[in-house]
């Protein structure tokens, strides 16, 4: 019976020799946690559940025993967590507090509550999902009557055109960006470099001598200006004489006339025989 006894105690997890130190947790809801579940902290296993102590009056929280290593250190602030997986297994996860804040000594309590894990997340979940649903069907028939436009093939239609014209857009940017904006860099250098060369013989230029020349041309000009203003000259006569205008005037008016009458009695002008001229004296 001993022997049978401590193989069982063996098969839980417990140590049958080991002597650990014992804490205590309070939880409002143990989900399932029983003797020789284990006890985790990072991943490793510390020790296991001794003793679950129900209150059937309700009027203390659940008092759960533990074991754990002697070589474990609980540090003050620390919290067990009962978490379970998607196959019911049940665990104690330690969470550990601050090192620097002082150890908790064997006997103490440390606070505990529940973590409900995947399904308790999934449970909450569904109250919303269940007022989602009416809107997902909503959104589904919508859609529904979306793809079953006409209008949305031949849209899709429309963009791949449109897709393909960008495509050949961009190739051709390729291209000038390639070929014709080197040849227009090297047509800006060229440029570049004849402003470069005109610039050199700006500076070159002799602007005082070339003022001034401009200034005795505005002179000569002005003196020429004057002279045929003044009518002391053959120039300022012809062009400030008004008898001139007059007698050319009345010069071109007396050759008209002459040659008027001319046209209109040539005989008064010409005198010319064939045979000769006659002997006045003679008389037929």
């Amino acid at each position: 019976i001993v022997l049978l006894f401590y193989g069982l105690q063996f098969l839980k997890g417990m140590a049958m020799f080991s002597d650990n130190n014992i804490y205590y947790i309070h939880f409002n809801d143990v989900s399932g946690l029983g003797v020789s579940s284990p006890i985790y902290s990072d991943g490793y296993q510390v020790g296991v559940v001794k003793n679950v102590k129900y209150d059937y009056t309700h009027k203390t929280p659940t008092m759960v025993e533990v074991g754990l290593d002697k070589k474990m250190i609980v540090p003050k602030g620390s919290e067990a967590v009962i978490e379970s997986d998607m196959l019911g297994n049940v665990r104690v996860s330690m969470l550990l507090g601050d090192p620097n804040g002082g150890t908790l000594e064997p006997g103490s309590v440390i606070e505990g509550h529940v973590d409900g894990g995947t399904l308790s997340s999934v449970a909450a979940m569904l109250p919303a999902v269940e007022k989602m649903l009416p809107k997902l069907d909503s959104i589904m028939s919508s859609l529904n009557m979306l793809l079953a436009d006409p209008a949305i093939p031949a849209t899709l239609h429309n963009i791949e055109n449109l897709t393909a014209s960008l495509n050949n857009n961009s190739r051709q940017l390729e291209r000038m960006i390639r070929d014709d904006i080197p040849r227009l860099t090297g047509k800006l250098n060229e440029i570049g470099d004849n402003f470069a060369t005109i610039s050199g013989n700006l500076k070159q230029i002799d602007y005082a001598a070339t003022m001034n020349k401009v200034d005795e041309t505005l002179a000569n000009v002005q003196q020429i200006t004057a002279k045929l203003e003044r009518q002391d000259n053959t120039v300022g006569l012809l062009l400030n004489d008004p008898s001139l205008y007059n007698n050319l005037n009345q010069t071109a008016i007396n050759a008209a006339n002459l040659l008027n009458d001319l046209q209109n009695h040539p005989k008064r002008y010409v005198h010319f025989s064939v045979f000769g001229k006659k002997d006045k004296a003679e008389k037929p």
